[in-house]
């Protein structure tokens, strides 16, 4: 009977797993995490379980009893030290175990700041696990005063975060303006009056020059000249692929984990999905940092695990909540010329259609879900519309989505 483990314990491999034995594979199932927790969510670490609005049992994945009645070995809070694909074994901890075939979802890690502008003192915290989530929690309160440094979706989600919880929020961008790129500028200045009359004060085209401190961080010094005494720290300046082991075990690279269109890596009986993986994609290559795509590909990964040779078809969707705004994105915007600004039903609603000439690429919706559905159907069916006819308020967008 053959033994499958998948290293990385996230939304990407969970779902692996949980499409193995749903596929009625009979093998062992070993799933190994570095954090000592069950499978989590990773979205509402930086939104409801930050504000206090989500319980830890709500966040994991499945509970501990799904595992054991699927007879899927976990082995978590132990990393695993290196992979050795010519005798197909792996040391984790000090033990050596043997697999048939192997998938990596370990998805991605935060970039921090280095220690020569003082990235090392205490009250300085990334969000992308448990623990950071955690730790941040203990310093939110009324009245403390926040530095963000990134202008991206998670900076602005803990913005949003911490100016609800009556923090004094400033947030920096060292680029032109937030969102630079990941949106377009029209997105952009929607979401940042909505921070500015929520007293965020957002300063674009402005890098941290240095943050100061005993052993704790409480002063920051801008580009500007600016210096801001501060409480705390977050930093919100991105993520890479987390391509450690796949490295030292010789795999193709390629802005993450190289797979091929069925999410096999250069090591035929290695399989890579979710953030850390780069595949395929309508003639170019490249790598999603979604829920969904976790998910998808993990389940295609397992499905030609077990030998279906399904290609990896991506469509792409994201979505990101701030205030009262629910931001949702269909499609990838990469390449557009043109962008379709179209006002909604409501003061903080509208929608945001990105053009390469004639056709569609991608929707940007806020507070305005028929937007979204709409757009997400006609992108995936490679359908595009008039853009005159998005332009118009009162046309019915459902009549698009007709012959």
């Amino acid at each position: 009977m053959s033994h499958v483990i998948v290293i990385g314990a996230g939304q990407a491999g969970q779902s692996l797993v949980s499409r193995l034995r749903a596929r009625g594979f009979e093998g062992a199932i070993t799933l190994i995490g570095d954090e000592p927790v069950l499978p989590y969510q990773r979205p509402p670490l930086s939104k409801k379980y930050l504000l206090g609005e989500m319980d830890l049992e709500r966040l994991f994945l499945r509970p501990a009893q799904f595992y054991a009645d699927h007879e899927i070995a976990l082995r978590l809070g132990t990393p695993v030290r290196s992979i050795d694909p010519a005798s197909r074994t792996l040391v984790l901890g000090e033990e050596r175990l043997s697999y048939d075939q192997l998938a990596l979802t370990t998805g991605a890690l935060a970039l921090h700041l280095p220690a020569t502008i003082g990235g090392q003192l205490g009250g300085i915290y990334t969000m992308r696990s448990l623990a950071d989530a955690d730790a941040l929690a203990q310093e939110i309160a009324p009245g403390r005063r926040v530095l963000i440094v990134g202008g991206g979706y998670i900076g602005l989600e803990a913005a949003a975060v911490a100016a609800c919880r009556g923090l004094r929020v400033t947030l920096v961008e060292m680029a032109e303006r937030i969102l630079q790129r990941v949106a377009s500028p029209e997105t952009a200045a929607f979401i940042r009056a909505i921070h500015r009359r929520e007293g965020v004060d957002i300063r674009e085209g402005v890098r941290l020059e240095g943050l100061a401190g005993k052993s704790r961080v409480s002063r920051a010094t801008l580009s500007d000249g600016t210096e801001l005494e501060v409480d705390f720290v977050i930093v919100g300046i991105g993520i890479r692929p987390d391509v450690r082991l796949a490295e030292a075990a010789g795999l193709a690279l390629e802005n993450g984990i190289r797979v091929d269109a069925f999410g096999r890596t250069s090591d035929p009986a290695i399989w890579a999905a979710g953030d850390c993986a780069s595949f395929p994609w309508r003639g170019w290559r490249i790598r999603l940092e979604s829920v969904g795509n976790a998910i998808d590909m993990a389940e295609t990964v397992a499905d030609n695990m077990l030998g279906s040779g399904t290609p990896y078809e991506a469509r792409p969707w994201f979505w990101s909540d701030q205030f009262d705004m629910k931001l949702q994105i269909a499609g990838l915007n990469s390449g557009y010329d043109r962008v379709v600004n179209r006002p909604g039903a409501g003061t903080d609603s509208a929608s945001f259609w990105y053009f390469r000439g004639t056709e569609l690429l991608a929707v940007d919706a806020i507070n305005e879900p028929r937007a979204y559905m709409v757009g997400k159907r006609l992108i995936e069916a490679g359908k595009s519309p008039d853009p005159d006819d998005i332009a118009r308020p009162g046309y019915d967008l459902k009549l698009l989505l007709r012959g």
